[in-house]
C-alpha cells in the first residue's frame, strides 16, 4: 500500500475579519433589539474575530463552493494545476443546497475536467472525513493524489432575516417575540471560510506531513442529536424532519435554523471526546507525551481547560504546551476548522523534522469525533 504525505495546505477566508462589535451589524438584530444572549456567549468563546461571505452593505459575496473553490486555487502552481487533480473530497456542514453534493458544485466551480468526487455529510466531522476518503483512496492505490476541503459558509443561516416569520408568528400569538437560546446560540458561534490540502503519494514539498492513521468514532448508539438543522427535537428526543412538518411551520418555528441543545453538549462531548481519544491513541501505541503538537478543534474557549481537566480524569493528559489552538483569531468554521488550524502551524516555521502532530475534532451532531496522526518529514 502507498504512503500518504499532505504536500500543500491552503486556507481561504472572505472579506475583513469581523470584529465582537460588528457582529450584529453583519447578521442583523432580531425584531430590531440588540441580542441579550450575545454577550454572555462571546465572554465563554472567546473570540474575537471571525469572517463573513458578506459585504460592508450585507450582500453575500462567496456561497460555499466558491469559498472552496478559492482555497483549492490556493493550493496550484506551475507545478501543480487544477487540471493535475485526480480525486476531489469536500466536507462541509452547510451545503448550497441539498442536491447536487457539495463536491459536484465545487467541481463545476473548478471545471477543470473529469475527476472523482466524494462528498462526506455530517458535521465538523465531514472535513475529516474528507480528508480521510483522500488519504485510503491514495493508500489503496486508486489514485497518486487527492484534494481534500472543509469549508462552512453559515453566515447566511444565521441572519436575522431567517428568524423574521418566527418573530412575528410569536407576536400573534401574544407571546414574547425573542427566539429561543437554542437557536440564537450558534449565531455567535459560527464562522465562514475553506481550508484545503494536496494529498500526494510521494513526500514533496519543503516539510511534507506524513499521515500515519486516521481514525473515527461515534456515540450515536447512545446520544440524542444535539446539534441540528433542517427538523426539531421532540420532548422523547426523536428528531422530526422538516419533511414531516407542513409549509407554513418551516419558517414559523425556524425549522431550517441550527440549534444547539446546550445542555446535552456540555454535559457529554469531553467526556465522550477523551473516551475516543484514548481508544484511537491506544490502538496504535501512542503516548501522549510523544505528540509535539495537539490540535484539537474546539467550538469554545470555555472547554479548553475542561478539556484538560478530563484528560487528566482519564489519564491521558497532553501538556499544556503542545496544544496550538486559532479560535479566536478566525472563529470557529465547523468542518473548515482543522484545515486553517493545521495551516497555520506550517506556515508559522516552528515545525522540523520529526515533529509529530495528533488533529482532533468533535462533532456536537450526535457526538462523533475523528483523529489523524501525523509526522514532519
Amino acid at each position: 500500500m502507498n504512503e500518504v504525505y499532505i504536500t500543500r495546505i491552503a486556507k481561504y477566508l472572505p472579506n475583513e475579519p469581523v470584529s465582537n462589535e460588528e457582529m450584529e451589524e453583519k447578521l442583523g438584530c432580531v425584531n430590531g433589539k440588540p441580542s441579550r444572549a450575545k454577550r454572555i456567549v462571546l465572554r465563554n468563546n472567546q473570540i474575537k474575530n471571525r469572517y463573513y461571505a458578506i459585504d460592508d452593505k450585507g450582500n453575500i459575496t462567496h456561497n460555499n463552493a466558491q469559498l472552496t473553490k478559492e482555497a483549492i486555487e490556493l493550493l496550484c502552481e506551475d507545478n501543480f494545476t487544477i487540471n493535475d487533480i485526480e480525486l476531489l473530497s469536500c466536507g462541509t456542514s452547510t451545503p448550497d443546497q441539498i442536491l447536487p453534493s457539495h463536491a459536484a458544485m465545487v467541481h463545476g466551480f473548478l471545471k477543470n475536467g473529469n475527476v472523482e468526487i466524494n462528498s462526506p455529510s455530517g458535521a465538523c466531522c465531514s472535513g475529516m472525513n474528507a480528508l480521510k476518503y483522500g488519504y485510503l483512496a491514495i493508500k489503496a492505490i486508486q489514485v497518486e493524489n487527492a484534494v481534500c476541503t472543509g469549508s462552512e459558509r453559515v453566515s447566511s443561516w444565521l441572519k436575522s432575516n431567517n428568524f423574521d416569520n418566527e418573530v412575528n408568528h410569536l407576536k400573534e400569538l401574544e407571546a414574547q417575540p425573542i427566539i429561543a437560546f437554542h437557536k440564537e446560540f450558534l449565531r455567535w458561534m459560527l464562522s465562514d471560510g475553506a481550508g484545503a490540502v494536496l494529498l500526494e503519494n510521494k513526500p514533496n514539498g519543503e516539510l511534507p506531513l506524513k499521515i500515519e492513521w486516521m481514525e473515527g468514532y461515534s456515540y450515536a448508539h447512545e446520544m440524542e442529536a444535539c446539534m441540528y438543522a433542517g427538523g426539531d427535537k421532540l420532548e422523547n428526543g426523536y428528531l422530526k424532519a422538516w419533511s414531516e412538518y407542513d409549509i407554513d411551520e418551516w419558517s414559523k418555528q425556524s425549522i431550517f435554523a441550527i440549534k444547539q441543545d446546550v445542555k446535552l453538549l456540555s454535559g457529554n462531548i469531553l467526556e465522550k471526546g477523551v473516551d475516543s481519544l484514548k481508544k484511537a491513541i491506544n490502538k496504535h501505541n501512542i503516548n501522549p507525551t510523544d505528540i509535539t503538537y495537539y490540535l484539537p478543534h474546539i467550538s469554545s474557549y470555555y472547554f479548553k481547560e475542561r478539556l484538560y481537566d478530563e484528560m487528566k480524569r482519564q489519564d491521558v493528559e497532553i501538556p499544556w504546551k503542545n496544544w496550538f489552538i486559532n479560535l479566536d483569531k478566525v472563529g470557529n468554521i465547523g468542518a473548515a476548522s482543522i484545515y486553517i488550524m493545521l495551516e497555520e502551524l506550517v506556515n508559522s516555521g516552528k515545525l522540523v523534522k520529526g515533529d509529530t502532530i495528533l488533529l482532533s475534532v468533535p462533532e456536537s451532531a450526535r457526538f462523533s469525533y475523528a483523529y489523524a496522526f501525523l509526522t514532519v518529514c
